[in-house]
């Protein structure tokens, strides 16, 4: 974008405190919400993303690292590096409603465009886990 014969450069427009140690971060689809693992603190901070505050904090695994969300913004994904599981979060309701054992310390994790499968990398375990949502 050009102001003038400048190019104007993003910048910082808000600050949100989250958890302890915030990693990664994923949006809904609608851009409404943003979902931080929060790695020291065993939680995910819900962002509404128009406030530009934390709405929620939700209590998941232990070392929360990677998070996704469905394609159609109704499950969250949280991959739990010491507890060896991922957290499946409802998020009409802000809550976990599932956690799904996998290998060693997962880290990542990414849905699939049409929502059927999650795909989480497990660090220690040398593979991926595939879950059929």
């Amino acid at each position: 974008m050009f102001v003038g014969d400048r190019v104007a450069w993003p910048s910082v427009v808000a600050t949100i405190t989250v958890g302890n140690r915030p990693l990664e971060v994923a949006v809904s689809p609608d851009g409404s919400r943003a979902y931080v693992a929060n790695q020291s603190s065993g939680n995910v901070s819900v962002i509404d993303t128009a406030a530009d505050s934390v709405v929620a904090t939700i209590a998941v695994g232990l070392n929360p690292y990677g998070v996704a969300v469905s394609p159609d913004g109704s499950r969250a994904y949280v991959a739990n590096r010491n507890s060896g599981n991922v957290s499946v979060i409802d998020t009409a309701a802000d809550s976990v409603v599932a956690a799904i054992a996998v290998g060693l310390n997962p880290h990542g994790v990414a849905v699939s465009p049409d929502g059927s499968r999650a795909y989480v990398t497990n660090q220690s375990s040398g593979n991926v886990s595939v879950i059929g949502l």
